[in-house]
């Protein structure tokens, strides 16, 4: 007798023993049991998720000759289903629509129709692949579906259900099957592997089932081959070897490379893997899914449910969210998702999953714009004391230089600033101003206040210290030049910087940050409110919106530190100035 592969083997041949597709398989019983059968089904979803299998079931509840009318489950024993179960039934007919797509095939197939079953109660026809048949088939089969006898019945298999006309599926039942779950499809293997007397480890289902990709068929035709190969025993590093995928050690490797900024590292373990053999498209496909499943630890934590994966590969994911944040990963997400898609279509895709990794490690060195914009140069220092006891800082950490005082070669960058920031080590000589970058892990600057302060300069001098603690600089810059004074609930704080350069700076953690320290260093629940100059009326959220003023508005544009910024660091130009204050 000739073997029979797992997928064969074990196909469910009954409602029962079908995985995954319970919305299914209950209503089709229902429908039986109230024999509401319809003359029409579209079967669509992944491939090897149970369509054809259903729809022989289906055919074998209906013709099933034990009862003496159509039953949600079939016997399996009776002539019919015994015929159906080998494909070799005169009253359930199977046609690969992908060969016999044309119209003279579904006249033919129409003609027969109009003929009753020669044994069973229907004569089924099952149509795979049916997304196959041309436009012309489909119109002939029009009518037959619209008014079929009432011995016949339609089941359509298809992975693309929108190129089936709207008008065949309008005269159908629509059934969508979904993708098998990840822990379904490993329970389904392990009981298996237990009657073929397979000794298989958890990590090797589960390499099994994650390459299977929600296909119940195709994590069976892996376990097939990895059973030619490896004998009575799986193990995770051969499945992996025979699916062409790499561990997920290598993953957290890669991504500690990444988090040490070192290209070097990243660098030479990709050239081990591609002189190993490994596929540059393969491999950023699991990198991608390595990386979705970080976030997802690091959004919901290492035992979310979303998490689809080993025991092992959570503990992975979960250090490797550990050294990143949110935003981070996003992005990193969206450079491989970028970088794959490109590997599709590109020569040279090893240079190209070179590049890929490479913007990870830049990507951390990226400042968000809304920081450049930020760092608009202050009203020179008066040279006294603020109000919240502490000299005006020299350093371009806490007041940077006006831009238009500062040549081109005397700019920072802002790599060597992040860098500086995140206490690497750079060339001195690559920046003249290398001195003056930001020092954002350096020690905060304490004030010692008693708690229950009511002293405004003291609950600001806190605020600056938390903010600065919380690498808020440019926030806690504004603020430390400002006076402050207490209005029943809030710290009221005038600084010099427009208004518009307030509400660019304080953003909502930054007044997160804020409030919290002047409601802990007061003892009582105390808001913080920003003013511009001299005006003392700020909105709800303590940030100031411009007043009315003079002047041309091309001209108080081109006069805003913001959009100076802009202009010094990305080339921008003013080409259109709409004043809504004008409008109104």
């Amino acid at each position: 007798m000739s073997y029979q592969v797992l997928a064969r083997k074990y196909r469910p041949q009954r409602f029962s023993e079908v995985i995954g597709q319970e919305h299914v398989t209950r209503t089709l019983k229902n429908a039986i049991e109230q024999q509401r059968i319809a003359h029409g089904y579209i079967f669509s979803g992944h491939r090897g998720i149970g369509k054809t299998t259903i729809a022989r079931i289906l055919a074998m509840a209906l013709n099933c000759r034990s009862f003496d009318r159509p039953t949600p489950e079939p016997c399996g024993h009776c002539d019919s289903c015994v015929e159906i179960r080998a494909g070799n039934s005169v009253d359930v007919i199977e046609i690969d629509a992908a060969t016999n797509r044309g119209i003279d095939e579904i006249r033919e197939l129409r003609e027969a129709a109009r003929y009753r079953p020669a044994r069973d109660r229907y004569k089924i026809y099952i149509l795979d692949e049916a997304h196959q048949i041309t436009d012309a088939a489909f119109n002939a089969l029009l009518k037959t579906l619209e008014e079929p006898p009432a011995h016949i019945v339609f089941m359509m298999a298809t992975t693309q259900p929108e190129d089936i006309p709207q008008t065949i599926r309008s005269r159908c039942q629509n059934f969508n099957f979904h993708a098998v779950k990840f822990d379904e499809i490993v329970n389904q293997l392990r009981a298996i592997a237990q009657k073929e007397n397979i000794q298989a480890d958890d990590n090797a289902l589960a390499v099994l089932a994650e390459a299977g990709d929600g296909s119940m068929r195709d994590a069976l035709s892996i376990m097939d081959q990895a059973i030619a190969c490896c004998g009575e025993r799986l193990s995770a590093e051969v499945v992996l070897g025979l699916v062409g995928s790499v561990g997920s050690e290598v993953m957290e490797d890669l991504m500690g490379a990444v988090a040490r900024s070192s290209s070097e590292e990243a660098l030479r373990l990709l050239d081990k893997l591609m002189t190993e053999g490994q596929n540059p498209s393969h491999f950023a496909k699991q990198l991608v899914r390595f990386l979705r499943n970080t976030i997802v630890a690091k959004v919901s934590g290492a035992d979310s449910p979303l998490l689809q994966i080993s025991s092992d590969e959570r503990q992975r994911v979960a250090r490797v969210a550990e050294q990143f944040s949110e935003e981070d990963l996003a992005r990193f997400l969206q450079i491989m998702l970028r970088t794959y898609d490109e590997l599709g279509y590109r020569q040279e895709q090893r240079f190209h999953l070179e590049l890929g990794v490479l913007k990870l490690v830049h990507a951390q060195r990226l400042l968000p714009l809304e920081q450049i914009l930020s760092q608009v140069a202050p009203p020179a220092p008066s040279g006294k004391a603020t109000q919240s006891g502490k000299q005006p800082a020299t350093s371009a950490a806490s007041a940077p230089p006006a831009t238009a005082a500062r040549s081109p070669e005397s700019r920072v960058s802002p790599f060597e600033a992040d860098r500086a920031r995140k206490g690497r080590s750079y060339d001195p000589e690559m920046s003249s101003a290398a001195a003056t970058a930001p020092q954002m892990q350096s020690e905060p600057v304490g004030v010692s206040e008693p708690e229950n302060s009511s002293d405004p300069a003291l609950i600001l001098g806190r605020i600056v210290a938390d903010l600065e603690q919380a690498g808020h600089n440019s926030p806690a810059m504004i603020l430390e030049k400002g006076t402050a004074r207490i209005e029943g609930a809030d710290l009221v704080v005038t600084v010099a910087e427009k208004p518009v350069v307030i509400g660019v700076v304080f953003g909502t953690e930054p007044m997160r940050v804020a409030n919290t320290a002047a409601s802990s260093a007061a003892g009582r629940v105390l808001k913080l409110k920003i003013v511009s100059g001299t005006e003392g009326n700020g909105n709800g959220s303590g940030i100031v919106r411009p007043a009315n003023g003079g002047g041309n508005a091309r001209g108080r544009a081109a006069d805003d530190p913001v959009v100076q910024r802009m202009q010094e660091k990305f080339g921008a130009e003013i080409r259109v100035v709409i004043d809504h204050r004008e409008k109104n």
